[in-house]
């Protein structure tokens, strides 16, 4: 039966003539719908062999065909519904633009624009004074520049000014950020040789002092965003680092991580370090990023004293770790919303995110369930409870803010199922499972609407 079935398989060119792939040439090209009808065979072909078909309907190729072109065409990148409940979810993307970034990021793409030219004079300009006005502005350094993102600025930075020198950092400092991405590492292919000082949990003014030679190129300080150290702990302050630095002529370096430009307890969230504090207290080069608290693209934003900010601007490595034109209209249009702090938890996403209203996100998780219930059918119990949560990126570690999220149950089929249910809707929902219940934190979810899923006909 097989040999009968295999000898009645089209060829490909046969297939590719199919009427039924006829409106596919009207969007694709011929060799794309070809090679889509090769591979519907060699899909039925392995069937046959294997014993999974023991039947051959004509009908069947054309459609395995339009669905291997489907995937061929449909784009990787895809929306998700973020419904986990973290704000600021690095698998997700980080942060979600605002719409006046959004609009500049367009008009970018669209358009020859004014990347690298001097309007005064015509002549060439540099790319970051798109930016470096407003950070300036923002932080109170007297220079700026961006790179894309901010192990990169990291790199960039200990690579201009301390190549084959000695980099001296506390050991309760030694960070790890997502993916196994090391300080170490940054700071061993910069070039630099690292210098661990102090404890795990204590580090005194002494531990850096004493390790000071004369092939110290830069004192290093990191803040430790996505971790605390409590009980019995000390660290030396940037202000007392930068005294140090200053009275034997060695940068200080920052590397801030998520770089936060206002001071969140003002919203009710807890403090993080504010950018222009650290230049204030004598931090030389200051590093953060631009998608975590700052709400804007991926980013690396480099700040502090302008000769040593046009030293790092002149190395070569700069030009390859640059920010492109979409990256530096979004930033500086996210940059902008910060000159109205009076409006900005309403016009950047993420401090909307974070500082949305309790009523207002249970009001969300009402209408959400109610939706759920009579979108998913028997066998659900769909309910509304309390829940934490997180700003995510690496910050703020430990400290939840409340929520309400929808609390999805089935009679016969665990969280793990009703998970990947979500994930396959169109567009896929992202949410969490706590306690044997898949979640759906509101929190993240602006539409109650978006967080309805259409389960699969298989999934009874």
């Amino acid at each position: 039966m097989s040999k009968d079935l295999l000898r009645r398989l089209p060829s490909v060119d046969e297939l590719a003539r199919d009427p039924a792939l006829g409106g596919a040439l009207s969007t694709h090209s011929r060799a794309l719908v070809t090679e889509a009808a090769r591979l519907a065979i060699d899909v039925v072909r392995d069937e046959i062999r294997e014993g999974r078909r023991r039947s051959l309907s004509m009908d069947d190729l054309p459609v395995i065909a339009l669905e291997k072109l489907r995937d061929v065409t449909a784009p990787a990148l895809k929306k998700v519904v973020n419904a986990t409940g973290t704000v600021i979810h690095t698998n997700a993307g980080r942060a979600v633009l605002s719409k006046t970034a959004m609009d500049a990021v367009m008009l970018a793409a669209g358009n020859n624009v004014n990347l690298e030219l001097d309007l005064a004079t015509g002549g060439r300009g540099e790319r970051d004074c798109l930016v470096e006005g407003l950070v300036k502005r923002l932080t109170g350094a007297e220079a700026a520049c961006v790179v894309n993102n901010n192990a990169a600025a990291v790199l960039l930075c200990l690579n201009t000014l301390a190549e084959d020198k000695e980099v001296i950092v506390s050991r309760g400092e030694l960070i790890e950020i997502g993916g196994s991405f090391r300080l170490p590492d940054v700071i061993k292919k910069s070039g630099c040789v690292m210098v661990e000082v102090g404890t795990t949990n204590r580090t005194h003014p002494a531990d850096y002092s004493s390790a000071v030679t004369d092939n110290t190129g830069v004192l290093f300080k990191a803040h430790t965003s996505n971790y605390e150290v409590v009980g019995f702990t000390a660290e030396v302050a940037l202000s007392e680092l930068a005294e140090m630095g200053r009275k034997g002529g060695i940068p200080v370096v920052e590397d801030l991580g998520s770089g936060t430009l206002v001071d969140l307890s003002r919203y009710g969230l807890p403090k993080e370090p504010l950018v222009a504090e650290s230049i204030k207290a004598g931090a030389d080069i200051v590093t953060f990023s631009g998608d975590k608290l700052l709400g804007g693209p991926q980013a690396g934003i480099i700040a502090g004293k302008k000769t040593l900010v046009d030293g790092i601007r002149k190395n070569p490595l700069k030009r390859a770790l640059r920010a492109g034109k979409l990256t530096l209209a979004a930033l500086e249009a996210t940059l902008r919303l910060y000159l109205n702090e009076e409006t900005l938890a309403d016009t950047l996403p993420t401090l909307r995110a974070l500082t949305r209203p309790l009523a207002e996100i249970e009001e969300a998780a009402q209408k959400a369930a109610t939706l759920l219930r009579a979108g998913l059918g028997d066998g659900f119990t769909v309910t509304v409870e309390d829940g934490v949560s997180v700003v995510g990126g690496g910050t703020l570690p430990g400290r939840g803010i409340p929520t309400k999220a929808v609390a999805i149950t089935h009679a016969r089929k665990g969280p793990d199922a009703i998970a990947r249910a979500f994930l396959a809707n169109d567009p896929p929902i992202l949410g969490r499972i706590n306690k044997d219940r898949f979640l759906l934190d509101m929190r993240t979810v602006e539409r109650p609407e978006d967080a309805v899923a259409s389960l699969p006909p298989s999934w009874d």
